[in-house]
C-alpha cells in the first residue's frame, strides 16, 4: 500500500508585527550596548537607542531628540517611547519636564538611574549598598567589570543577571516612586519588565 503523500505546505499567515521599544538615551556607547542585549534573535520585539550628537545630554535636549522622532516617524500604539537618563546634576525641575512628558500618553515612559546608569549595571551584581556618589558606582562596578571603561560587554549579562537587577531595583523602589528616585536607586527595572513581558507574550 502506497504511503500517504505529507502536505508539507503550510498556511501563510501575516508575519506578528515587532512591538518597537524608542529610547533616547544619554550615553552613545554603554546604554545602546546594554539594550541591545534585548534585541535577540526572532524577539517579537525591537529596541532603538536614538543617537545623541556631542552636547544633547541635558534633559530638554533628550526630550527635544524624542518629540523631533516622533514628529518624523510616529509612533504606534502598540510601541513604546521611553526617555532614559541619569541624574547627575540635573534640577527637580529639568527632570520634571521629562516626567510630565511621560504622562501624556499611556505608552511614553521615564526612567532613571541615581546617580547614574552604571548603578543599573551593578544590580546586575549586588544590591549597591553604600552608593553614595558616582564615583563610589563606578568603583564598585569595576570589581565586576575589570575591563569597563563606558562600555559593556553584553555576553557578560545573562537573564537571570537581569532578574536580579529587576529585584534589587524592586526593593529599592519602595513605595515605588510616582516619578523618579531622588535617594540612590533606578527605575529602569520599570522599562525592562516590560520589554521582557512584550517578548514573552
Amino acid at each position: 500500500m502506497p504511503r500517504k503523500r505529507r502536505n508539507i505546505s503550510r498556511k501563510l499567515g501575516k508575519l506578528r508585527y515587532r512591538k518597537r521599544f524608542i529610547l533616547v538615551v544619554e550615553g552613545n556607547k554603554t546604554e545602546p550596548k546594554y539594550f541591545s542585549v534585548f534585541n535577540v534573535r526572532n524577539s517579537v520585539i525591537r529596541v532603538k537607542c536614538l543617537k545623541k550628537g556631542k552636547h544633547d545630554s541635558s534633559p530638554s535636549k533628550v526630550l527635544s531628540r524624542m518629540e523631533k522622532h516622533l514628529n518624523e516617524e510616529g509612533l504606534k500604539n502598540s510601541d513604546e517611547a521611553w526617555l532614559v537618563v541619569d541624574k547627575d546634576q540635573w534640577t527637580d525641575e529639568q527632570l520634571s519636564q521629562l516626567h510630565q512628558w511621560s504622562l501624556k500618553k499611556e505608552n511614553y515612559g521615564f526612567a532613571l538611574s541615581n546617580p547614574k546608569f552604571e548603578f543599573w549595571l551593578l544590580l546586575h551584581f549586588e544590591n549597591g549598598v553604600g552608593v553614595s556618589s558616582s564615583k563610589k558606582c563606578s568603583k564598585k562596578l569595576e570589581r565586576y567589570l575589570p575591563n569597563y571603561d563606558k562600555g559593556i560587554d553584553i555576553n557578560k549579562i545573562s537573564g537571570m543577571m537581569i532578574i536580579d537587577a529587576i529585584r534589587r531595583a524592586k526593593q529599592r523602589d519602595i513605595p515605588p516612586c510616582e516619578d523618579w528616585p531622588r535617594n540612590t536607586g533606578s527605575t529602569i527595572y520599570k522599562l525592562v519588565e516590560r520589554i521582557l513581558k512584550s517578548q514573552n507574550c
